[in-house]
C-alpha cells in the first residue's frame, strides 16, 4: 500500500516539445517545413521497405524543391540495433548534415532520435540508457522531422527511443523532452499501401498505448484525456482500415489515433504488456506490433482488478454499452471486447509468431525487470508475468 501511495504522490509533468501538423496531402509541405527548422541539408532515415514501395518520393520531391541537400540512410531494420544507430551517425557526419527526416514506422524514427542523440553528445546512445547509473540525455537532438508511415507505434511524437543491445539480447530506452522530434507531419496518403496484416498489428499497438497508459500509475488528465479520444477512434476505424486499406477517412482516423496514444505516454512510460514485448523483442526477433497486440488481452484480464473504474470507462470508449452493468461486470467487458476486436483483425498468437512457450520462465523473469513493470495498475511479480504468458499460450482458463 505504502509503494502505491509513493507513486500517486510523485511530481507528475507533461512536455509537448514536438509541433503537429496534419492532413491529407500534408506531405507536399515537408520542405518549406523542414526549411523553417534551419536546415539545409537532411539526413533522410528510412528502412528498405519504405522506400521500395516508393514512400520516401513525395518527401524527396517536396524537399529538393525547398533546395535541401538530402542523404538517404535506408538501412533501418525491425527492432534498430546500437550498429544501425552508429551507421547512420557516421553517415550524418561524414555528410556535414545539419538535421534529421524520418519516413516510415517507429524503427525508422526511433533510429532517427537515436543518431541524433550520437550527434550533439559525440558518444554511444547506450551510455544514455534509461537506467540507473546513466547519463541523462543533457543536449537537444539536431531538428528531427517525423513523417510515419504507419499508425501505430506513436514514435512521431513520443519522448522515447527504444534500441536493441544484441550484446545483451534488451531492448533499451532512450528518452526525454530532448530526444522529441521537433515536428510530425501526418498524412494518411502514407499509410494506403499498408498491408491488412500491419495494419492490424500497429493498430493494436497504438490501442495498447492507450489502454496502458490510461490505467497505469502515471496516467494524468492530460494523458487520460488523449488516450480515450484514441481509444474511441481505434475503436470507431480499425477494422474499416484493416478491411479496406483505401478508406482514407478510416486511415486518417488511425493516423491521429496513434498520435493520440503516443501522446498516452507523456513523460513517462506503459505497463506489463510494454515490459513483456520490449523484453521478448530483444530476445526473438519478433515484430513488435503483432507481439504486444498478443499480449493485450492476457495482460487486460490480470490488470483490470488494479483500476476497475478506468477499465469500465475503456469498455465505454471502445462501444460498449454499459448501462445496468456494475463497475466489475463493464471492466470485465472492456478486456472481452479488446479480445474480440484482436481476433477480428486476425492477429497471430505467440506461438504462430515462433515464440516457444518453454520459454516462458526465462520471458517472465526478463519482463518483470524491465522499468515499465513499474507503471503496471496491478502489482505484478515474476509468477504473475508467467500467468500472463501461460495465459498468452491459452494454459490458463480465461477469467472474464
Amino acid at each position: 500500500m505504502f509503494m502505491r501511495f509513493e507513486r500517486m504522490g510523485r511530481l507528475k509533468s507533461f512536455e509537448m516539445p514536438t509541433v503537429v501538423k496534419h492532413g491529407i496531402g500534408a506531405v507536399r509541405n515537408t520542405g518549406e517545413e523542414v526549411k523553417n527548422l534551419g536546415v539545409s541539408r537532411v539526413l533522410l532515415v528510412t528502412d528498405p521497405g519504405v522506400r521500395k514501395v516508393g514512400l520516401i518520393e513525395p518527401v524527396l520531391i517536396s524537399l529538393q524543391e525547398a533546395k535541401i541537400d538530402v542523404v538517404i540512410f535506408d538501412e533501418v531494420e525491425p527492432n534498430p540495433s546500437i550498429h544501425v544507430v552508429a551507421r547512420g551517425t557516421e553517415m550524418y557526419l561524414k555528410n556535414k548534415c545539419d538535421g534529421l527526416v524520418a519516413v516510415g514506422g517507429g524503427s525508422s524514427m526511433d533510429t532517427a532520435k537515436a543518431i541524433g542523440v550520437e550527434v550533439v553528445h559525440g558518444e554511444p546512445v547506450l551510455n544514455y540508457e534509461a537506467a540507473e547509473g546513466k547519463k541523462p540525455l543533457e543536449k537537444r537532438i539536431p531538428p528531427l522531422t517525423t513523417i510515419p508511415t504507419t499508425a501505430g507505434t506513436g514514435s512521431e511524437v513520443t519522448q522515447w527511443a527504444v534500441i536493441t543491445d544484441p550484446y545483451r539480447k534488451f531492448k533499451f530506452n532512450v528518452g526525454g523532452p530532448l530526444i522529441a522530434a521537433h515536428l510530425t507531419i501526418i498524412d494518411p496518403e502514407l499509410h494506403l499501401s499498408m498491408p491488412p496484416r500491419i495494419t492490424a498489428a500497429t493498430g493494436i499497438d497504438a490501442l495498447s498505448h492507450a489502454i496502458e497508459c490510461y490505467t497505469c500509475h502515471y496516467a494524468q488528465p492530460m494523458t487520460d484525456a488523449v488516450a480515450l479520444l484514441a481509444m474511441e477512434y481505434i475503436a470507431k476505424y480499425l477494422r474499416r482500415a484493416y478491411a479496406n486499406g483505401h478508406d482514407i477517412e478510416a486511415r486518417y482516423g488511425m493516423a491521429k489515433a496513434a498520435m493520440l496514444a503516443g501522446l498516452s505516454y507523456g513523460s513517462e512510460s506503459a505497463g506489463a504488456a510494454h515490459a513483456m514485448a520490449q523484453t521478448l523483442g530483444g530476445i526473438i526477433p519478433v515484430a513488435h506490433g503483432e507481439c504486444v497486440a498478443a499480449m493485450l488481452g492476457p495482460v487486460m484480464e490480470y490488470n483490470w482488478m488494479g483500476e476497475p473504474e478506468k477499465f469500465a470507462r475503456i469498455a465505454q470508449a471502445l462501444g460498449v454499452n454499459i448501462h445496468g452493468m456494475s463497475v466489475e461486470e463493464a471492466a470485465k467487458a472492456a478486456v472481452r471486447e479488446v479480445y474480440k476486436l484482436v481476433q477480428d483483425v486476425q492477429i497471430p498468437s505467440l506461438e504462430e509468431q515462433g515464440v516457444p512457450r518453454e520459454m516462458i520462465p526465462e520471458l517472465a523473469e526478463a519482463a518483470f525487470h524491465d522499468p515499465q513493470t513499474v507503471g503496471n495498475p496491478r502489482d505484478i511479480n515474476v509468477k504473475g508475468y508467467e500467468w500472463i504468458y501461460r495465459r498468452c499460450f491459452n494454459l490458463e482458463p480465461c477469467t472474464v
